[in-house]
């Protein structure tokens, strides 16, 4: 269960600015997770969010900060050159076209993304270790989304 709420809770900060915790846990009761105010800040702590501004000028959280053309050429690079993603525990293994795979680690290590312990790329294949399972999902499921962009919506 506690996979699953902190997966949620990574998919809720992505689509919404989150302030509060207080926010964060009416959001997961209305998803169906049942949680109290100490499980969430355990669970923000442990997947290491942050409060970055939001377009609104007031804080959210966040589990990264890339600057958005950083986020374009990181989408673009992911979307051109990762062929599959996966992971087993805290273990993500990341494949690639031949060549590409110390590109595209670089990309990944660039973002500090909370949650990983270090990386490791030869020649197509990238091995990226996580401090726990719900970093590893978090961290697929971002991906995922990188490598499903379309390379002809990037200037």
């Amino acid at each position: 269960m506690k996979i699953e709420r902190q997966t949620k809770i990574l998919e809720l900060i992505r689509e919404n600015d989150i302030e509060m915790q207080s926010e964060l846990l009416e959001k997961l009761n209305a998803e169906g997770f049942s949680a109290t105010q100490a499980t969430v800040s355990r669970d923000i702590k442990e997947l290491r969010l942050v409060k970055v501004p939001s377009s609104s000028g007031a804080y959210k959280y966040a589990s990264e900060t890339v600057s958005e053309d950083e986020s374009q050429s990181h989408s673009y690079l992911f979307s051109t050159a990762v062929t599959n993603i996966d992971y087993a525990h805290a273990l993500v293994v990341i494949k690639t076209k031949v060549g590409m795979a110390q590109a595209v680690c670089a990309a990944l290590d660039s973002t500090n993304r909370a949650g990983v312990i270090g990386t490791i790329a030869g020649d197509d294949t990238i091995f990226v270790a996580t401090r726990a399972d719900s970093a590893s999902i978090g961290l697929v499921t971002d991906l995922k989304k990188l490598m499903s962009e379309k390379k002809g919506s990037f200037s």
